[in-house]
């Protein structure tokens, strides 16, 4: 059943794109060839294909949660699970592991996770019992190199770049902070870390994040119940509440990429939660034209 459209302000709408009643619904990637919107669901341990136009949603099963995913350029996909980074052939089903760099170590999997526009796979672990500062960011490089880029991290999320290049954007969601490094498109490295945003305790974690043309930073509140756009200077441009706690990221998608779509989750919120609010898990579709 497809939910009303909600009118929000400065000509915004949003509406229901698919209820998918996700675990945890994250790492969204609009794919312009197919014009369909790829995402996974890190505890259902799949990952999942929407067609906006007809409303199909496919799914492949993983062996194991998997964090988040990357288009490879001749088909399938980069992926991090929770063990390492692997190939995914959804044509075959083949699933081919390449690198753990967590082997051995306890109580790590593997979260967000982005392409760079060179073509490097960015990913993050998490610390499951949240003890702070042993979890990691990793570049992955289409050579199957992989590096460790950043430390004392303790839940990876919100990797995203600026328009030109010149700006990366992370998130380590139990410090609520949100950080920027000069970035070096052709290098692959980062460097000059500074705090980017920080969240109050009533405004949730940050979680995945997306960056729009004119170099805004739109992220989701973990268990804040909203979605926040900064503007390049780190100031809040615009907020806009969401139906759901957890919403868990974003990214911009549609013919005209002018849509963007917000995964949340629905993992271990209770039932008074949940009939608060019966659309967690869904996706959303803002219409920011």
């Amino acid at each position: 059943m497809q939910a009303a459209t909600t009118t929000l302000s400065d000509n915004m709408s949003m509406k229901v794109a698919l209820h998918s009643k996700a675990l945890l619904g994250e790492s969204p990637i609009w794919c312009e060839r197919d014009q369909a919107l790829y995402w996974v669901d890190i505890r259902g341990r799949e990952i999942r294909r929407f067609d906006p136009a007809t409303g199909e949603d496919r799914a492949w099963k993983m062996p194991e949660d998997i964090g988040s995913i990357g288009f490879r350029q001749n088909g399938g996909f980069v992926a991090a699970l929770r063990s390492g980074f692997a190939f995914f052939d959804p044509k075959t089903g083949a699933l081919e592991c390449l690198h753990n760099p967590i082997a051995g170590r306890r109580d790590l999997r593997f979260n967000d996770g982005r392409c760079d526009r060179a073509g490097r796979f960015w990913a993050g672990t998490v610390q499951e019992k949240r003890v702070a500062g042993l979890a990691a960011l990793y570049r992955f490089d289409p050579d199957r190199r992989c590096t460790l880029m950043a430390d004392g991290i303790t839940v990876a999320n919100g990797t995203a770049w600026s328009p030109d290049d010149r700006t990366m954007y992370f998130a380590d969601s139990w410090t609520r902070e949100i950080y920027a490094y000069d970035f070096d498109l052709r290098a692959g490295t980062i460097a000059n870390r500074r705090v980017f945003a920080r969240f109050g305790d009533d405004e949730g974690i940050p979680d995945g994040a997306t960056v729009d043309v004119d170099g805004n930073l739109w992220i989701a509140h973990f268990d804040g119940w909203r979605v926040t756009r900064f503007a390049p200077d780190g100031r809040v441009d615009r907020v806009v509440e969401m139906p759901v706690p957890r919403p868990t990221s974003c990214a911009f998608g549609g013919r005209d990429l002018n849509v963007l779509y917000v995964t949340s989750a629905s993992f271990s919120l209770t039932e008074e939660m949940l009939a608060r609010a019966p659309l967690s898990g869904a996706i959303f579709a803002l219409d920011v034209r």
